[in-house]
């Protein structure tokens, strides 16, 4: 009788030992050890450089470019505007939200809210023909240009992706945990990664154009396409915060920018940009 009675009472006890061993291998595996299955979102800001273009416009009553024209960014600087939903698209801002895939490799999908703005009032050279109708107000501007220099001031064209030069992309990317070369006692507190990437999506700009004295059009088209490449340093907080500093790279296409209420007149060009972004956002499991 004690023998039978001892061996359900040995079997709950072996039972309860596994129980607290399982647990505590289970407290010993630090959070972040393991991505697999994690989402992340993030929200930043950016400054971006942009190499020169030719920019191409084309209608009915004219077809011209203009050469080597150049551009900069329209920074906000640091502002409450970054975080209030209702003034978002103001500063230039980046978004993304991404899944870990496994412990190092992630998908994810984001809105690069750049802006680009054309130099005026510089004299570039200009190779096409103007010939609008003499009742049109821009006709002051008609003639054959052939690789002439030319005064591209206000009043011939404004011409910004202001609200902007919008990447929107599919990125996949790497993140490596480094911490331990820093030799950091608890990664689930403090944890630094490298990351890099590779991104391609469309251009879906709001061009803000006032072209040869035509009335300002400033409407979203779906413009052409990207790809871009970064390279990242990842810092993670308490396990679900990170700060993220990137550095970014690519080519921008765009055949078909809108730049009047005429579907027959639009703009091409095509360019390569450097953007730096700081972003702010948390990773957790569902």
């Amino acid at each position: 009788m004690k023998v039978t009675f001892l061996k359900p009472t040995i079997l709950l006890l072996l039972i309860i030992s596994n129980l607290n061993t399982s647990a505590q291998k289970l407290e010993d595996i630090k959070y972040t050890a393991s991505n697999k299955g994690k989402f992340f979102v993030s929200w930043g800001g950016n400054r971006e450089s942009f190499s020169r273009s030719d920019i191409h416009f084309k209608g009915e009553d004219y077809n011209f470019t203009i050469k080597d024209a150049s551009a900069q960014d329209k920074p906000k600087g640091w502002h409450i505007d970054y975080f209030n939903p209702t003034r978002i698209t103001i500063p230039q801002t980046n978004m993304k939200i991404g899944y870990f895939i496994s412990d190092k490799y992630t998908v994810s999908i984001g809105v690069d809210h750049m802006k680009y703005v054309m130099n005026r009032n510089l004299t570039k050279t200009v190779d096409g023909y103007i010939n609008l109708p003499l009742t049109d107000a821009g006709s002051v501007y008609n003639g054959t240009y052939n690789n002439e220099a030319f005064l591209v001031s206000e009043d011939f064209l404004m011409f910004e992706h202001t609200n902007g030069l919008n990447y929107v992309y599919t990125e996949f990317s790497r993140y490596d945990d480094v911490s331990k070369l820093f030799n950091l006692p608890n990664i689930d507190k403090f944890q630094i990664n490298i990351t890099e990437g590779i991104a391609g999506g469309v251009l879906y700009p709001q061009t803000n154009t006032t072209l040869l004295q035509k009335d300002r059009y400033d409407e979203f088209h779906i413009s052409g396409y990207g790809v871009s490449l970064h390279a990242g340093l990842n810092l993670t907080f308490f396990k679900h915060f990170f700060i993220q500093l990137d550095m970014k790279g690519g080519y921008i296409n765009m055949p078909d920018i809108r730049t009047t209420s005429n579907t027959a007149e639009s703009a091409s060009q095509h360019f390569m940009y450097l953007q730096r972004v700081i972003s702010f956002g948390g990773i957790f499991r569902i």
